[in-house]
């Protein structure tokens, strides 16, 4: 493994193109030809090569049943509460105020092939969930996370001068008869590039904190990237560096006993901001990755000064055919004696996938 300190030389923001000209130089004097990841620390950043896994995991679809087969389902957000899996629209409007859960048994069933029916998803009742009226040019739901019966939630919205972010609790209820939204606080969450539809777009708990990512955090659109923080009651308590990466980060796992969670990292070619790691418009630092989606699951590791990555390889995921992409955007661990990989739900493209993919041994 190889390692490369890049230690700023003077105060303030270096430019992308000093980063494109460190990074190059050392590829060059190297003679490496791995990808460099980028790990962001106070006042340092730290490019580590990392082995790719080799081969692509298989993605195992499990079908459902009932209207939320329909693309419109728009799924934004995984998450467990206790027992059941919540899956997150982005619009529950769409669905009659309503969020939707499965039971894990019924998805250990089908994947250990005791049960070949579609799983049905029973609704939740989402009270205080129409924010428009609150929100100017509310987006909708884009994260979700459990501490206990309180929930956390954060919102998209494009008001007229650019993005924001929100940050929402509520309460539910134990039989799963309803989900109550708090809507009488509800922070703002500052985005950190001009992209449009970009905003805090996954969630996680660490102890007492509540922790939100933006939805890139490459140094080449996204200069200083930062986690948001804060405390349970849903006040701001300041920002922790968030480690470099390329392209888009769309939802996170729980932290584990080591503090270390899993992101959904996902490039559509289309995506022209984000089209090359490089940052340069048009063109791409990965030749293999310039008309071909990147569909992969990236470890990191939380501490309360900071987020790095970690050395696990990327979990890349089997491809459709023809280079359809995927827009993953829920993502939840599922550890059984017999099953250890990770549940995956898209939103609207290519349609409404719901899926198991197996962690590397």
């Amino acid at each position: 493994m190889s390692h490369f300190r890049i230690q700023r030389v003077c105060p303030g923001k270096l430019t992308p193109f000093i980063y494109l000209f460190t990074l190059l130089s050392l590829f060059l004097l190297s003679g490496c030809t791995s990808i460099f990841w980028l790990t962001a620390a106070p006042l340092l950043r730290t490019a580590t090569t990392t082995a790719i896994a080799a081969k692509p995991q298989p993605v195992i679809e499990i079908p459902l049943r009932g209207p939320l087969t329909s693309r419109r389902a728009e799924f934004s957000g995984l998450a467990w509460y206790g027992d059941h899996l919540i899956l997150l629209p982005q619009w529950p409007t769409h669905w009659a105020n309503q969020l939707f859960y499965l039971n894990k048994a019924d998805i250990v069933a089908f994947l250990t092939h005791k049960k070949t029916t579609p799983l049905a998803p029973q609704p939740i009742r989402l009270v205080n969930g129409d924010l428009a009226g609150q929100i100017p040019r509310f987006d909708g739901f884009e994260a979700l996370a459990f501490d206990g019966d309180r929930a956390f939630l954060t919102i998209e919205a494009k008001p007229d001068q650019g993005m924001m972010g929100y940050l929402i609790t509520g309460v539910m209820a134990p039989d799963l008869s309803e989900l109550r939204l708090d809507s009488t606080r509800m922070p703002k969450i500052q985005p950190q590039t001009n992209i449009d539809n970009f905003a805090d777009e996954a969630i996680f708990l660490a102890g007492n904190r509540v922790v939100t990512l933006y939805e890139t955090s490459s140094i080449f659109v996204n200069p200083e990237p930062v986690a948001h923080l804060f405390d349970q009651t849903l006040k701001p308590q300041g920002t922790i560096p968030m480690a470099d990466f390329p392209y888009r980060n769309t939802d996170a796992t729980p932290l584990d006993k080591a503090n270390r969670f899993w992101v959904i990292n996902y490039f559509f070619p289309g995506d022209k901001q984000l089209r090359s790691e490089l940052g340069l418009p048009g063109k791409a630092a990965n030749p293999l990755t310039k008309d071909k989606p990147v569909e992969r699951l990236v470890e990191f590791e939380y501490s309360p000064t900071g987020i790095t990555r970690v050395d696990t390889p990327p979990i890349t995921l089997r491809l459709l055919d023809n280079n359809v992409a995927r827009n993953w955007e829920g993502i939840a661990r599922l550890e059984t004696p017999t099953l250890n990989g990770f549940l995956l739900v898209t939103d609207y493209y290519p349609e409404t996938i719901f899926a198991f993919v197996p962690k590397p041994k």
